[in-house]
């Protein structure tokens, strides 16, 4: 009955928030402060783990593939594909559930308990679509953004391997990356990293917008968004793996 109870209020924020916005040069004022706060505050982070994931799966999967009958394509194909059908889009929607996840439920946590909602609700604004709606649009916009710098970083990572060590050679990871490449693979990454983003924003906008309570509370609301929207956004893979591939 919990899960029914906050499923309505979920669905109800939603309905409030995807509203057409009051004041329109407010709403891409923030819009814009929120591409730069979740999209280019988010570039470091997806860089660093997307080339060191990218230089791993090449050492692992060249690793694991030592057969003299396997074709010298298979280390590089293994790592593309991996990278576009599942890094880029699904793990590394994970980790930016925990960053950007945890940033949006505190942040609007913190305007609840410090009763700013309330003081926008009294004046007349639309509390939920003035402060929800461009933290979901914003982070909409620069995924897909996010995901081709990933899977491109992240190839970069498994040809550095080739090139600084002599684990495998340039020449066959250029081969096994171009091999029988699918298009796409590219969209089926894009396409759920689009669903992603939204579970990530209206999730942990909820959580942080229904906190009651203390700052105590606003960190248990933080951890809730984080663990939450990570299994949904697992669960959605798995139905979007089944519908798109």
């Amino acid at each position: 009955m919990k899960f029914l109870e906050s499923f309505g209020q979920y669905i109800l924020l939603m309905g409030r928030v995807f509203r057409l916005p009051d004041k329109q040069r407010i709403f891409w004022r923030q819009y814009s402060r929120e591409l730069e706060k979740q999209g280019l505050q988010s570039l470091p982070i997806v860089i660093i783990i997307s080339i060191f994931i990218g230089a791993i799966l090449t050492i692992q999967a060249k690793t694991n593939t030592e057969n003299p009958f396997l074709p010298i394509y298979i280390t590089g194909l293994l790592t593309r594909e991996t990278l576009l059908l599942e890094f880029s889009s699904t793990i590394l929607c994970l980790i930016l559930a925990g960053k950007v996840g945890s940033n949006i439920a505190s942040e609007i946590g913190s305007m609840r308990i410090t009763e700013q909602i309330d003081a926008l609700e009294i004046i007349g604004v639309n509390s939920a679509n003035y402060l929800i709606l461009p933290k979901i649009l914003a982070l909409i916009t620069i995924m897909p953004c996010l995901v081709i710098i990933s899977s491109t970083v992240g190839l970069i990572g498994g040809w550095g391997v080739g090139q600084f060590t002599d684990i495998i050679t340039v020449q066959d990871y250029l081969v096994g990356i171009q091999y029988a490449f699918n298009p796409y693979f590219v969209w089926y990454g894009i396409i759920k990293s689009l669903v992603f983003a939204f579970i990530i924003t209206s999730m942990s906008s909820f959580y942080g917008y229904n906190v009651k309570g203390g700052a105590l509370e606003v960190g248990k609301a933080s951890t809730n968004a984080v663990v939450n929207s990570s299994i949904v956004i697992l669960f959605a893979d798995l139905l979007l793996t089944k519908l798109l591939l």
